[in-house]
Protein backbone atom coordinates (compact mmCIF):
# COMPACT_ATOMS: atom_id res chain seq x y z
CA UNK A 1 0.00 0.00 0.00
CA UNK A 2 1.29 3.35 -0.53
CA UNK A 3 0.51 5.05 2.36
CA UNK A 4 1.03 8.86 0.70
CA UNK A 5 -2.17 7.53 -1.04
CA UNK A 6 -4.03 5.61 1.68
CA UNK A 7 -3.09 8.00 4.41
CA UNK A 8 -1.68 6.30 7.17
CA UNK A 9 -4.59 7.32 9.39
CA UNK A 10 -6.83 6.18 6.13
CA UNK A 11 -10.35 5.47 7.76
CA UNK A 12 -9.55 7.04 10.91
CA UNK A 13 -12.92 9.57 11.86
CA UNK A 14 -12.23 12.96 13.37
CA UNK A 15 -14.53 15.08 15.32
CA UNK A 16 -13.05 18.44 15.83
CA UNK A 17 -14.32 21.05 18.37
CA UNK A 18 -11.58 23.73 17.69
CA UNK A 19 -10.54 27.50 17.13
CA UNK A 20 -7.69 29.70 16.68
CA UNK A 21 -4.16 27.89 16.73
CA UNK A 22 -3.45 24.56 18.93
CA UNK A 23 -6.39 22.24 17.97
CA UNK A 24 -7.05 23.00 14.24
CA UNK A 25 -3.38 22.06 13.91
CA UNK A 26 -3.61 19.16 15.83
CA UNK A 27 -6.76 18.44 13.64
CA UNK A 28 -4.97 19.04 10.62
CA UNK A 29 -1.96 17.01 10.89
CA UNK A 30 -4.08 14.10 11.55
CA UNK A 31 -6.06 15.04 7.91
CA UNK A 32 -2.54 15.12 6.14
CA UNK A 33 -2.02 11.97 7.38
CA UNK A 34 -5.55 10.56 5.96
CA UNK A 35 -7.81 11.07 8.35
CA UNK A 36 -11.37 12.14 7.66
CA UNK A 37 -11.52 15.36 9.91
CA UNK A 38 -15.20 16.93 10.15
CA UNK A 39 -14.72 20.49 11.91
CA UNK A 40 -17.59 22.21 13.96
CA UNK A 41 -17.82 25.54 14.30
CA UNK A 42 -20.30 27.62 15.70
CA UNK A 43 -22.35 29.73 13.62
CA UNK A 44 -20.27 32.57 13.16
CA UNK A 45 -17.50 30.56 12.62
CA UNK A 46 -14.16 29.77 13.43
CA UNK A 47 -12.94 33.35 14.94
CA UNK A 48 -9.11 32.03 12.61
CA UNK A 49 -11.61 32.97 9.49
CA UNK A 50 -11.37 36.75 10.15
CA UNK A 51 -7.54 36.66 10.95
CA UNK A 52 -5.80 38.63 7.97
CA UNK A 53 -4.74 38.41 5.10
CA UNK A 54 -8.13 38.05 3.79
CA UNK A 55 -8.45 37.16 -0.28
CA UNK A 56 -11.55 36.96 -1.60
CA UNK A 57 -13.00 36.84 2.05
CA UNK A 58 -11.12 33.64 2.84
CA UNK A 59 -8.32 34.17 6.01
CA UNK A 60 -4.90 32.69 4.42
CA UNK A 61 -4.75 31.85 8.35
CA UNK A 62 -7.50 29.93 8.40
CA UNK A 63 -6.59 28.21 5.45
CA UNK A 64 -2.45 27.46 7.17
CA UNK A 65 -4.27 25.23 9.36
CA UNK A 66 -7.45 23.82 8.09
CA UNK A 67 -6.76 21.90 4.48
CA UNK A 68 -8.38 18.65 4.04
CA UNK A 69 -11.11 19.15 6.70
CA UNK A 70 -14.69 19.72 6.43
CA UNK A 71 -16.90 22.02 8.28
CA UNK A 72 -20.20 22.20 9.63
CA UNK A 73 -21.57 25.05 11.47
CA UNK A 74 -23.54 23.56 14.52
CA UNK A 75 -25.34 26.25 17.58
CA UNK A 76 -23.93 23.31 20.31
CA UNK A 77 -26.52 25.29 22.68
CA UNK A 78 -29.41 23.88 20.75
CA UNK A 79 -30.47 20.48 21.95
CA UNK A 80 -31.23 19.22 17.91
CA UNK A 81 -27.96 20.55 17.27
CA UNK A 82 -26.03 18.65 19.65
CA UNK A 83 -27.92 15.51 19.51
CA UNK A 84 -26.23 16.05 15.98
CA UNK A 85 -22.53 16.70 17.39
CA UNK A 86 -23.30 13.85 19.30
CA UNK A 87 -24.58 11.30 16.68
CA UNK A 88 -21.66 12.31 14.83
CA UNK A 89 -18.80 12.01 17.65
CA UNK A 90 -20.62 8.37 18.35
CA UNK A 91 -19.51 7.51 14.52
CA UNK A 92 -16.08 8.63 15.06
CA UNK A 93 -12.98 7.63 16.10
CA UNK A 94 -11.25 10.79 17.84
CA UNK A 95 -12.77 13.90 19.25
CA UNK A 96 -10.64 16.92 19.35
CA UNK A 97 -11.46 19.92 21.34
CA UNK A 98 -9.55 22.89 22.74
CA UNK A 99 -12.19 24.97 24.64
CA UNK A 100 -11.72 25.81 28.37
CA UNK A 101 -12.26 23.16 30.77
CA UNK A 102 -16.18 22.22 31.70
CA UNK A 103 -17.51 24.00 28.25
CA UNK A 104 -17.64 20.72 27.13
CA UNK A 105 -19.54 19.31 29.81
CA UNK A 106 -21.78 22.16 30.15
CA UNK A 107 -22.42 21.02 26.23
CA UNK A 108 -23.61 18.15 27.11
CA UNK A 109 -20.30 16.82 25.43
CA UNK A 110 -17.61 15.78 27.64
CA UNK A 111 -15.71 12.86 28.08
CA UNK A 112 -17.90 11.52 31.10
CA UNK A 113 -20.85 11.41 28.21
CA UNK A 114 -18.68 8.90 25.51
CA UNK A 115 -16.95 7.10 27.84
CA UNK A 116 -19.55 4.61 28.62
CA UNK A 117 -20.94 4.92 25.78
CA UNK A 118 -18.13 4.94 23.21
CA UNK A 119 -15.20 3.46 25.34
CA UNK A 120 -12.87 2.99 22.26
CA UNK A 121 -13.16 6.72 21.80
CA UNK A 122 -10.26 8.87 21.81
CA UNK A 123 -10.84 12.02 23.45
CA UNK A 124 -8.23 14.87 23.43
CA UNK A 125 -8.63 18.28 25.19
CA UNK A 126 -6.24 20.91 24.33
CA UNK A 127 -6.34 23.86 26.52
CA UNK A 128 -4.08 26.44 28.65
CA UNK A 129 -3.36 24.54 31.77
CA UNK A 130 -5.09 21.21 31.80
CA UNK A 131 -8.44 19.78 33.04
CA UNK A 132 -7.82 19.83 36.58
CA UNK A 133 -5.63 22.16 38.97
CA UNK A 134 -5.88 25.42 40.32
CA UNK A 135 -5.25 27.40 37.37
CA UNK A 136 -7.47 24.46 35.31
CA UNK A 137 -10.44 27.48 34.57
CA UNK A 138 -8.11 30.26 32.88
CA UNK A 139 -8.05 30.99 29.53
CA UNK A 140 -4.75 31.49 28.18
CA UNK A 141 -2.88 32.69 24.25
CA UNK A 142 0.56 31.50 22.74
CA UNK A 143 1.86 35.06 24.61
CA UNK A 144 0.96 34.37 27.64
CA UNK A 145 1.90 30.47 27.94
CA UNK A 146 5.16 32.20 26.60
CA UNK A 147 5.16 33.86 29.91
CA UNK A 148 3.94 31.72 32.24
CA UNK A 149 5.95 28.82 31.35
CA UNK A 150 9.01 30.10 30.69
CA UNK A 151 9.78 31.22 27.34
CA UNK A 152 10.00 34.77 27.21
CA UNK A 153 12.80 34.86 30.18
CA UNK A 154 15.15 33.66 27.88
CA UNK A 155 14.46 35.08 24.48
CA UNK A 156 15.94 38.36 24.02
CA UNK A 157 18.94 40.51 24.45
CA UNK A 158 20.44 40.38 27.86
CA UNK A 159 19.30 43.80 29.07
CA UNK A 160 16.06 43.97 26.55
CA UNK A 161 12.52 43.78 27.62
CA UNK A 162 10.48 40.68 27.95
CA UNK A 163 10.02 39.68 23.95
CA UNK A 164 7.92 36.30 22.96
CA UNK A 165 9.56 33.77 20.48
CA UNK A 166 8.50 35.08 17.07
CA UNK A 167 6.81 31.81 16.26
CA UNK A 168 3.80 31.20 18.19
CA UNK A 169 5.70 28.00 19.79
CA UNK A 170 3.06 27.33 22.91
CA UNK A 171 0.45 26.93 20.74
CA UNK A 172 1.80 24.80 17.90
CA UNK A 173 3.95 22.49 20.54
CA UNK A 174 0.61 21.24 22.37
CA UNK A 175 -1.15 20.87 18.70
CA UNK A 176 2.32 18.40 18.25
CA UNK A 177 2.03 16.73 21.48
CA UNK A 178 -2.06 16.34 21.05
CA UNK A 179 -1.66 14.69 17.32
CA UNK A 180 0.93 12.31 18.43
CA UNK A 181 -0.77 11.48 21.86
CA UNK A 182 -4.15 10.60 19.52
CA UNK A 183 -1.71 8.13 17.06
CA UNK A 184 -0.21 6.17 19.93
CA UNK A 185 -4.04 5.63 21.71
CA UNK A 186 -5.19 5.22 18.34
CA UNK A 187 -2.54 2.48 18.03
CA UNK A 188 -3.69 0.91 21.81
CA UNK A 189 -7.43 0.66 19.91
CA UNK A 190 -6.61 -0.77 16.74
CA UNK A 191 -4.72 -3.16 19.14
CA UNK A 192 -8.51 -4.01 20.69
CA UNK A 193 -7.57 -1.60 23.72
CA UNK A 194 -9.35 1.20 24.92
CA UNK A 195 -9.75 4.75 24.23
CA UNK A 196 -9.27 7.49 26.82
CA UNK A 197 -9.29 10.96 27.74
CA UNK A 198 -5.82 12.96 26.43
CA UNK A 199 -5.15 16.28 28.40
CA UNK A 200 -3.03 18.45 26.71
CA UNK A 201 -2.22 21.83 28.76
CA UNK A 202 -0.17 24.27 26.97
CA UNK A 203 1.66 25.09 30.18
CA UNK A 204 3.22 21.60 30.44
CA UNK A 205 4.20 20.99 26.76
CA UNK A 206 6.02 24.46 26.60
CA UNK A 207 7.70 23.25 30.10
CA UNK A 208 8.33 19.96 28.35
CA UNK A 209 10.17 21.35 24.90
CA UNK A 210 12.20 23.79 27.49
CA UNK A 211 14.46 20.57 28.63
CA UNK A 212 17.56 22.15 28.52
CA UNK A 213 16.32 25.35 30.69
CA UNK A 214 14.74 22.91 33.22
CA UNK A 215 17.47 20.90 33.23
CA UNK A 216 20.16 23.49 33.70
CA UNK A 217 17.89 25.23 36.68
CA UNK A 218 17.57 21.83 38.25
CA UNK A 219 21.61 21.24 38.10
CA UNK A 220 22.40 24.90 39.14
CA UNK A 221 19.30 26.29 41.14
CA UNK A 222 20.00 29.38 39.05
CA UNK A 223 17.23 30.66 36.06
CA UNK A 224 18.92 30.40 32.87
CA UNK A 225 19.97 34.17 30.92
CA UNK A 226 18.50 35.51 28.13
CA UNK A 227 21.32 35.70 25.94
CA UNK A 228 20.28 36.79 22.22
CA UNK A 229 21.30 34.37 19.99
CA UNK A 230 24.19 33.02 22.25
CA UNK A 231 24.12 29.59 24.01
CA UNK A 232 24.60 29.44 27.84
CA UNK A 233 27.48 26.26 27.02
CA UNK A 234 28.94 26.79 23.37
CA UNK A 235 30.69 29.84 21.62
CA UNK A 236 31.29 30.66 19.17
CA UNK A 237 27.64 30.20 18.66
CA UNK A 238 25.31 32.90 17.91
CA UNK A 239 24.63 35.36 15.19
CA UNK A 240 27.21 37.93 13.83
CA UNK A 241 27.38 40.62 11.00
CA UNK A 242 29.55 40.61 8.35
CA UNK A 243 29.73 43.76 5.75
CA UNK A 244 26.77 43.12 3.84
CA UNK A 245 24.34 41.46 6.21
CA UNK A 246 23.95 38.69 9.64
CA UNK A 247 25.02 35.49 9.63
CA UNK A 248 25.22 32.39 12.35
CA UNK A 249 27.63 30.06 13.33
CA UNK A 250 27.45 27.04 15.70
CA UNK A 251 31.14 25.70 16.74
CA UNK A 252 29.87 22.72 19.03
CA UNK A 253 32.87 21.58 19.85
CA UNK A 254 36.72 21.90 19.56
CA UNK A 255 37.20 20.70 15.82
CA UNK A 256 34.77 23.36 15.01
CA UNK A 257 36.60 25.90 17.22
CA UNK A 258 39.97 25.11 15.22
CA UNK A 259 38.16 25.35 11.63
CA UNK A 260 36.35 28.62 12.85
CA UNK A 261 40.02 29.99 13.96
CA UNK A 262 41.31 29.25 10.41
CA UNK A 263 39.23 30.56 8.36
CA UNK A 264 39.32 33.76 9.71
CA UNK A 265 42.95 33.68 9.90
CA UNK A 266 43.97 33.11 13.27
CA UNK A 267 44.73 29.61 14.01
CA UNK A 268 46.32 30.26 16.84
CA UNK A 269 43.59 30.87 18.86
CA UNK A 270 42.56 27.01 19.11
CA UNK A 271 46.21 26.31 21.13
CA UNK A 272 44.64 29.00 23.70
CA UNK A 273 44.66 27.49 26.95
CA UNK A 274 41.41 29.25 27.95
CA UNK A 275 39.32 28.59 25.13
CA UNK A 276 40.29 24.30 25.56
CA UNK A 277 36.77 23.39 25.62
CA UNK A 278 33.19 24.28 25.18
CA UNK A 279 32.42 25.25 28.88
CA UNK A 280 35.61 27.40 28.59
CA UNK A 281 34.61 29.35 25.34
CA UNK A 282 31.03 29.79 26.64
CA UNK A 283 32.85 31.68 29.97
CA UNK A 284 34.35 33.79 27.69
CA UNK A 285 32.21 34.19 24.44
CA UNK A 286 31.96 37.93 25.11
CA UNK A 287 35.99 38.22 24.67
CA UNK A 288 35.64 35.78 21.46
CA UNK A 289 32.62 37.81 19.76
CA UNK A 290 34.69 40.58 20.61
CA UNK A 291 37.76 39.02 18.91
CA UNK A 292 35.67 37.65 15.78
CA UNK A 293 33.37 41.27 15.02
CA UNK A 294 36.22 42.78 13.33
CA UNK A 295 37.39 40.17 11.25
CA UNK A 296 33.84 39.62 10.13
CA UNK A 297 32.96 42.85 9.67
CA UNK A 298 35.47 42.96 6.54
CA UNK A 299 34.22 40.11 4.94
CA UNK A 300 31.07 39.69 3.10
CA UNK A 301 28.71 36.76 3.45
CA UNK A 302 28.93 34.62 0.63
CA UNK A 303 32.72 34.00 0.28
CA UNK A 304 32.87 33.76 4.11
CA UNK A 305 29.80 30.98 4.31
CA UNK A 306 31.15 29.09 1.58
CA UNK A 307 34.69 28.80 3.70
CA UNK A 308 32.64 28.02 6.55
CA UNK A 309 30.64 24.86 5.18
CA UNK A 310 33.85 24.14 3.46
CA UNK A 311 35.34 23.66 6.96
CA UNK A 312 32.50 21.59 8.03
CA UNK A 313 30.96 24.18 10.00
CA UNK A 314 27.19 24.44 10.59
CA UNK A 315 26.24 28.30 9.49
CA UNK A 316 23.63 30.10 8.07
CA UNK A 317 22.22 33.58 7.24
CA UNK A 318 19.80 35.22 8.85
CA UNK A 319 16.82 34.65 6.25
CA UNK A 320 13.53 36.52 6.53
CA UNK A 321 10.26 33.86 5.28
CA UNK A 322 10.93 34.76 1.87
CA UNK A 323 14.33 33.69 1.53
CA UNK A 324 13.94 30.93 3.31
CA UNK A 325 11.20 29.60 1.36
CA UNK A 326 13.21 30.28 -1.45
CA UNK A 327 16.67 27.82 -0.28
CA UNK A 328 17.31 25.43 -2.53
CA UNK A 329 16.68 22.65 0.42
CA UNK A 330 13.27 24.08 0.42
CA UNK A 331 12.38 23.51 -2.92
CA UNK A 332 13.97 20.25 -3.13
CA UNK A 333 11.85 19.31 0.38
CA UNK A 334 8.73 20.16 -2.13
CA UNK A 335 7.82 22.18 1.23
CA UNK A 336 6.00 25.11 -0.77
CA UNK A 337 2.37 23.78 -2.66
CA UNK A 338 0.25 25.95 -4.72
CA UNK A 339 -2.95 26.39 -2.85
CA UNK A 340 -6.54 27.42 -4.31
CA UNK A 341 -8.84 29.54 -1.95
CA UNK A 342 -12.61 28.96 -2.31
CA UNK A 343 -13.34 32.06 -4.30
CA UNK A 344 -10.41 30.79 -6.85
CA UNK A 345 -7.70 33.29 -5.31
CA UNK A 346 -4.09 31.20 -6.09
CA UNK A 347 -1.86 31.54 -3.11
CA UNK A 348 0.36 28.99 -1.61
CA UNK A 349 1.27 26.99 1.74
CA UNK A 350 3.88 24.99 3.57
CA UNK A 351 2.91 21.64 3.08
CA UNK A 352 3.47 18.41 5.49
CA UNK A 353 6.82 18.60 6.44
CA UNK A 354 7.64 14.74 6.41
CA UNK A 355 8.62 12.38 3.77
CA UNK A 356 7.74 8.30 4.06
CA UNK A 357 9.95 6.35 1.84
CA UNK A 358 11.61 8.80 0.07
CA UNK A 359 8.34 11.20 -1.07
CA UNK A 360 6.90 14.03 1.08
CA UNK A 361 3.47 13.24 2.37
CA UNK A 362 1.09 13.93 -0.03
CA UNK A 363 -1.73 16.90 1.49
CA UNK A 364 -5.27 17.17 1.03
CA UNK A 365 -5.51 20.90 0.05
CA UNK A 366 -9.54 21.18 -0.09
CA UNK A 367 -10.30 24.03 2.09
CA UNK A 368 -14.33 23.69 3.69
CA UNK A 369 -15.92 26.95 3.10
CA UNK A 370 -17.84 27.49 6.07
CA UNK A 371 -20.58 25.38 6.77
CA UNK A 372 -20.18 23.98 4.23
CA UNK A 373 -21.33 20.12 4.60
CA UNK A 374 -23.93 21.87 7.14
CA UNK A 375 -26.85 20.65 5.34
CA UNK A 376 -25.69 16.97 4.44
CA UNK A 377 -25.38 16.19 7.94
CA UNK A 378 -28.05 17.33 9.08
CA UNK A 379 -29.98 14.86 6.46
CA UNK A 380 -27.86 12.20 7.92
CA UNK A 381 -27.39 10.43 4.85
CA UNK A 382 -24.22 8.67 5.04
CA UNK A 383 -22.53 11.34 6.27
CA UNK A 384 -19.17 10.25 7.16
CA UNK A 385 -19.52 8.42 3.51
CA UNK A 386 -20.25 11.17 1.03
CA UNK A 387 -18.24 13.03 -1.52
CA UNK A 388 -16.43 16.15 0.38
Amino acid sequence: MDVNKQGLLGGVRVVEFCQIAAGPFCGMLLADYGADVLKIEPPQGDGLRQWPPIQQGYSENFASLNRGKRSACLDLKNEADRDLARSLVLEADVLVENNRPGVMDRLGLGWDWFRERKPELVYCSISAYGQTGPRAGEGGFDLTIQAAAGVMSVTGEPDGEPVKCGVPVSDFTAGLYGAFSIAAMLARVRAGGAGGHIDVPMFSTTLAIAALQTSEYFGTGRNPRKLGSAHPRNAPYQAYRARDGWFAIAAGNNKLWASVCRVVGHPEWAGEERYGSNALRAAHQAEIKHMLDPEFAQRDTGPLLDEFRAAGVPCALINGYDDALADPQAKHLQLTLALTLPGGHQTRTVGNPVWINGAPVQVDLDLPELGQHTQALREHSAAWKGPR
